[in-house]
């Protein structure tokens, strides 16, 4: 292997992408507390004074959806119009349907056994040993200083903050791919006009770059803060935001492939979100069984079919075992069905908002984040 740099990236809560996945997400969550077998897929946009929902709905419960919108906005902070964008101001407008008969054909078991896949497509999971949560250090680090951004602004540390914000970080790599240093950081962050940039740049290096990024930053990493030198105006007036923009952030930061499918705004029978969730579960539990020291799942489905139609799993050369052993104890030990992947990692619940920031994976919180399955694992093989 060479020495390499590999770039990351994260944003705050208030970032406009992502104030669209928790608006999708906060209406998911509340159709499935009261009807379990809800069908949603809605897509939310933000801009200047206006929030947008539209999307395909079938439930027998009610989502009183501009209740919703703006109690989201304002949890992520834009409680204020001088902000540029306000929960109580903005308008709410919605565009919703019921989900396509057609559709309903292949998922509309009840959540038996037999359910079908929402949708075709093909799903990533990766696990490797970079970290305790077994996820690669760049994107780690950088979910630390926007979840880090975000604590001070509401904690008042830095009352100039405000929403809107982004964190960057490129890890240095040796020959032997282990990571050395952080050969860059960049933070962006949206504040009150009043604040000198002086005092910001000192503020964030000190109370923001250097506690997150510990060991890993030295004399020689560059540090770009606020590099246009402004970001007074910030949040949905300055950049329009969309449901499912920002799926890098929302995985591992581009260090695994992606299948193309965003998360947020759907309920756990789309398998571009649930079968997502346990690719990850699955390779999260083979390295820590030690089979490997990295491994990529990929899961592929058709729509209205009960099993996956593919299973297959690269390890770039860390395995410790053959491969075709591994594949075979994954098939024995996991059930990879749709309905078994609602039932093993208890995803009809209103859970989903949680996942609409600062990632989806490496947060132990989620069921998807548990080596449960390691003993069978290695039983198995």
């Amino acid at each position: 292997m060479r020495s390499i740099i590999f770039t990351s990236e994260s944003v705050t809560e208030g970032h406009p992408d992502k104030l669209a996945d928790q608006i999708s997400d906060a209406i998911v969550d509340d159709l499935i507390r009261q009807d379990r077998n809800s069908r949603v897929a809605v897509e939310t946009l933000v801009t200047n004074g206006l929030a947008l929902v539209a999307g395909e709905i079938t439930t027998d419960g009610y989502a009183d959806i501009p209740k919703i919108v703006r109690s989201t906005i304002r949890d992520a902070g834009y409680d204020n119009a001088s902000f540029g964008f306000d929960y109580k101001a903005c308008a709410v407008l919605t565009s919703i349907h019921e989900q396509s008969p057609d559709i309903a054909l292949g998922t509309n078991s009840k959540l038996g056994k037999k359910l079908g896949a929402g949708d075709q497509g093909m799903m990533f999971g990766f696990a490797c040993r970079e970290t305790a949560e077994l996820m690669p250090l760049p994107i780690m680090l950088a979910h630390g200083l926007t979840r880090k951004l975000a604590e001070v602004r509401k904690k008042k540390i830095l009352e100039y903050l405000r929403p809107d914000g982004k964190s960057q970080v490129s890890v240095e790599y040796d020959s032997s791919g282990k990571p050395k240093r952080i050969a860059a950081v960049v933070v962006s962050t949206q504040h009150s006009e009043k604040v000198k940039l002086s005092l910001l740049k000192k503020d964030i290096l000190k109370k923001i770059i250097k506690p997150v990024l510990g060991k890993y930053f030295d004399t020689q990493t560059e540090v770009l803060i606020n590099p246009t030198g402004r970001f007074v105006r910030g949040g949905p007036p300055a950049d329009t935001g969309m449901t499912g923009r920002k799926i890098i952030v929302d995985t591992y930061g581009g260090y695994a492939r992606h299948g193309g499918g965003a998360f947020s705004g759907k309920d756990p029978t789309k398998v571009d979100r649930s079968a997502a969730y346990a690719a990850r579960w699955v390779a999260k539990n083979i390295v820590a069984a030690d089979f490997a020291e990295r491994v990529e799942v990929q899961l592929a489905y058709a729509i209205g079919h009960p099993q996956p139609i593919a299973i297959n799993l690269e390890t770039f050369g860390s395995e410790k075992i053959p491969l075709a052993k591994i594949e075979k104890a994954v098939r024995k030990v996991f059930d990879l069905s749709p309905a078994g992947i609602l039932r093993e990692l208890n995803l009809v619940r209103p859970i989903f908002l949680k996942t609409a920031s600062y990632g989806h994976f490496g947060r132990k919180e989620f069921e998807w984040e548990k080596t449960n399955r390691v003993a069978k694992l290695q039983k198995a093989v």
